[in-house]
């Protein structure tokens, strides 16, 4: 069942790709493992930057959501070190009804506004708080650094 249903949202994502985003499988006989490319949303610290995420589906998927990280470092509030991302939908939100594209909207939609009320980075959440144009500098010089392919 879960291949079936990601099989089919690899073909609506082929058919109505989502703005600035794209994904798929990394090589033709693993289904469940996916590379998806997120282009920083204009008018944020990102803009410019090419972000990488790998995607696993678990094998009761729809059920459970897909495990999604960062493979591309990012200076985010949301996203620790390790890529993790803190976002509802990915943990205790997900909804079978909910699909990959959703998901990678939702993460570019968090990339505009960080959600400072709940860090997965502390650190980075704190210099958010404490100094916002600082914090912004810097995610602009990490997408610089790190999202120019």
């Amino acid at each position: 069942m879960a291949l079936k249903r990601i099989q089919k949202e690899l073909i609506d994502l082929g058919r109505s790709p989502p703005d600035n985003c794209s994904a798929g499988p990394t090589n033709e006989t693993d289904q469940f493992n996916w590379q998806a490319t997120i282009m920083g949303p204009d008018d944020s610290p990102y803009q410019g930057g090419v972000f990488f995420l790998n995607i696993v589906f678990p094998p009761d998927y729809p059920f459970k959501p897909p495990k999604v990280t960062f493979t591309t470092k990012i200076y985010h509030c949301n996203v620790n070190s390790n890529g993790a991302i803190c976002l509802d939908i990915l943990k205790n939100k997900w909804s079978p009804a909910l699909q990959i594209k959703a998901v990678l909207l939702s993460i570019q939609a968090l990339m505009s506004a960080p959600n400072v009320e709940d860090p997965l980075d502390e650190a980075v959440a704190d210099h958010w708080k404490s100094d916002e144009n600082g914090a912004i500098e810097k995610a602009r010089q990490w997408t610089v650094q790190y999202a120019n392919n």
